[in-house]
């Protein structure tokens, strides 16, 4: 009866919270635009639309009562205690093309500048201090952006997964105002654009398994198990999802944020195979295993795409989740020592070729902090969205990866 008490008594106090903080940023420009006109009218043709809003076609489960009270707990690996050590990224490096033709620059969470074939695209770019509609609240970052956004090389296309604010920095894009690059995003998206000052020239929107072309490259919006909102109330009125990025020797897979879903077979056979994917790995949790992938199903979900080497993103920049802040990849590691899947890790500012990998790309840069392994905190999908209908991932030899840093 007390825990149900204690428990009834945080709920309350996080209820308050946000009632309080929804209260203060009621009109905040950063929450941007409901589609509306033409743009609604698209959305509402697209497979995806539901009713009044888009849902996956995989239903999704969580527990958000544990998961709330959960939110206030937390440990000592949950955040960096020293200097997180960072590649100070080189523009004039940046302004060389890769010698192979393919070049991933990660600058932390899922922010990444990837080089296909001549073309350049910036995925999911967040230069601001918090992933937050406003400056004095929200999740802090964990160290100052690699290299200053006026600094980066002309792009050629801004990819943007979906609109939470991770993902969609209201102050970054803004700061691309001027800019020559077009912005490539998921139905509905761009109506935040277009109210922060983006031409609706440099706006384009896709479907599920729509294709633009940027120069010779085709990027294609492909699923993902996910869901969008920059307030509780503009819940999934924008679509999320991932890019195939084909070049005329490369083929990139980007996962966006997402859960494990059926259909990134068919993104495999369709655009693989890939010669490297940047998956989502870090931000998971047990109460809501269907919102992200947790590290396991990331190196599962290189398999499904037929990726040639994975790069884990989604980590190393804010604290979303309280899970230890190297666990996601020192798990992802633990789960392809079961595979032949090369795991690249780059330090966030730097540069990397996937198919010419060279020793540094995949160091072991981050300290030895303590993390659960996925036998003590299993992330595992749910099929359909019943909490007791859960995926299998494959077996694995039990001398594999079965040590945390805390039982060593």
């Amino acid at each position: 009866m007390r825990g149900r008490r204690k428990a009834a008594i945080a709920l309350a106090v996080l209820a308050t919270l946000a009632a309080a903080v929804a209260l203060t940023l009621a009109g905040c420009e950063s929450f941007g635009e409901h589609a509306s006109g033409a743009r609604l009218a698209r959305m509402e043709q697209s497979p995806e639309w539901q009713g009044d809003r888009f849902a996956n076609p995989q239903a999704m489960w969580s527990d958000m009562r544990d998961a709330l009270l959960r939110a206030l707990s937390g440990g000592p690996s949950v955040e960096p205690t020293e200097p997180v050590p960072v590649v100070r990224t080189d523009p004039a490096a940046l302004a060389v093309a890769p010698a192979s033709g393919l070049r991933v620059t990660w600058f932390g969470h899922s922010s990444s500048l990837i080089e296909v074939d001549g073309t350049r695209l910036l995925a999911d770019p967040i230069w601001s201090d918090r992933a937050s509609p406003v400056e004095w609240i929200g999740p802090h970052r964990w160290y100052p952006p690699t290299i200053a956004l006026a600094q980066l090389p002309p792009v050629d296309a801004v990819l943007i997964s979906h609109d939470h604010y991770d993902h969609l920095d209201y102050p970054t894009i803004v700061a691309m105002r001027a800019w020559k690059n077009v912005f490539i995003v998921p139905l509905g998206i761009g109506a935040h654009l277009a109210r922060w000052g983006i031409p609706e020239n440099r706006i384009v929107e896709l479907d599920w398994w729509q294709s633009t072309r940027v120069g010779a490259l085709t990027v294609t919006l492909v699923p993902a198990r996910h869901a969008s909102g920059r307030l509780n109330a503009q819940s999934d009125l924008t679509l999320w999802g991932g890019f195939a990025l084909v070049g005329t020797q490369h083929r990139v897979y980007y996962s966006g944020d997402t859960g494990l879903f059926d259909a990134m077979n068919e993104i495999g056979r369709r655009f693989g195979p890939f010669d490297v994917a940047l998956i989502e790995a870090g931000q998971y949790d047990a109460d809501w295993p269907d919102w992200h992938l947790g590290p396991e199903q990331s190196v599962l979900s290189a398999q499904r795409v037929r990726a040639r080497a994975l790069i884990p993103v989604h980590w190393g920049l804010f604290r979303l989740a309280h899970h230890g802040w190297t666990e996601p990849v020192e798990r992802v590691l633990a789960a392809a020592r079961c595979t032949d899947l090369p795991v690249l890790t780059p330090r966030p500012g730097q540069s990397i070729e996937p198919t010419a990998p060279r020793p540094g790309d995949s160091e072991r840069w981050w300290p030895a902090t303590p993390w659960a392994t996925a036998a003590q905190k299993p992330i595992l999908a749910t099929t359909d969205g019943v909490a007791t209908h859960r995926v299998v991932l494959p077996a694995c030899p039990a001398s594999a990866g079965t040590q945390s840093v805390s039982e060593r």
